[in-house]
């Protein structure tokens, strides 16, 4: 077993909206994010979604309104929820999501990381 120190992980990468996997469980990826400025609208159909700020501030746009994140707080966006995050300037957040998500869920773009980088 080995332990996985985040702030050094962090330290491994500095590409916006380029998740890396830190670690894995029952099926679920452990990623590691640097979020800045605005993604894009989108959904996972058959995943939630949960986003654990670490450093900075996140926003959850939802089409009914948004949810405000800093650091030490989550929120899980479930399966089918079209979602934009929006970090201003960047925030440093953990995901923890099913192995299969896109992180552009429904959509393909210049913006899909389709095989993220393990570190």
């Amino acid at each position: 077993m080995d332990k996985v120190n985040l702030a050094q992980k962090l330290g491994l990468f500095s590409e916006p909206w380029s998740p890396q996997i830190v670690g894995e469980l029952n099926g679920q990826h452990v990623k590691l994010v640097k979020l800045r400025g605005e993604f894009v609208w989108h959904h996972h159909e058959h995943e939630d979604e949960l986003f654990l700020v670490l450093t900075g501030r996140l926003t959850l746009h939802l089409r009914d309104g948004s949810v405000d994140l800093g650091p030490g707080e989550f929120a899980i966006v479930p399966r089918g929820v079209e979602h934009k995050p929006e970090a201003r300037p960047e925030a440093e957040v953990l995901l923890l999501e099913p192995a299969s998500t896109l992180n552009t869920g429904n959509l393909r773009n210049e913006r899909t990381v389709a095989e993220p980088d393990r570190i």
